[in-house]
């Protein structure tokens, strides 16, 4: 599938046109940022590493009855992709305490729930992706309580599936965002699932392997996503 001329570019990916309408190209970059763009960088290998991660997560995702975005795995940096009407609504799926949900809460960081809890929030970068409900995404008409319905349904099986395969990786999966869009009728998960978008840590030792490390300079942030890696792909081979 041959790349056309760039459709959006954003903080860590570029979207590109393809022959097909229906389909692009979603193209991982380098490029890091944190606390809404005021921290940028770079980290070395990130967008091969995160497109590999995405792949091969898509795949079990899809494996197992949820219907994603993703159709090929391209090239180191490269995945192909349906083209998504994207709801501007992000999906929140949490597991143990950790990032803002401390800070608002009072909630202890470490503190394991019974109950994963389940938050939306309106993806706007100008507003800095405020926590909503249902009434201001139907009022607002960001999403139809229908379609709310369907992203919270698919939200708690995705977190279900995804525990469970970082589980048998010795991954502790903390927290993570989901985005979903419109196609051809049907609500698909899309964007990536990586180290940027999801807290992970070591399930042994609880040390952190995803972008906090970045985020807040723990040092050794190419080495933890390498890690998340070399677990999350060591059966392809």
């Amino acid at each position: 599938m041959k790349r056309l001329e760039k459709l959006y570019e954003g903080k860590a990916k570029i979207l590109y046109k393809t022959e097909d309408p229906t389909l692009m190209i979603q193209y991982f970059k380098d490029d890091a940022s944190a606390f809404d763009g005021v921290k940028k960088g770079t980290i070395v290998d990130k967008g091969v590493i995160n497109n590999q991660v995405s792949s091969r997560i898509f795949q079990y995702l899809e494996e197992n009855g949820v219907k994603t975005h993703f159709v090929k795995h391209l090239s180191d940096r490269e995945m192909l992709v349906k083209k998504l009407d994207i709801i501007p609504v992000e999906v929140v799926l949490r597991n143990v305490g950790a990032g803002s949900l401390c800070k608002r809460l009072g909630v202890r960081e470490g503190t394991e729930f019974e109950v994963p809890i389940l938050e939306f929030f309106y993806k706007n970068d100008d507003l800095h992706d405020p926590l909503i409900n249902d009434c201001h995404a139907i009022t607002f008409g960001w999403a139809t309580k229908e379609e709310l319905q369907v992203l919270r349904s698919s939200g708690y099986r995705v977190n279900e599936l995804m525990e469970k395969f970082f589980k048998e990786r010795k991954i502790r999966l903390v927290d993570f965002k989901l985005e979903f869009g419109r196609h051809e009728g049907e609500i698909l998960l899309g964007d990536e699932i990586s180290p940027d978008g999801c807290r992970l840590w070591h399930w042994d030792t609880g040390e952190k392997m995803d972008k906090d490390r970045f985020r807040f300079s723990m040092g050794s942030v190419e080495e933890k996503y390498q890690e998340v890696y070399n677990l999350v792909c060591s059966d392809l081979g």
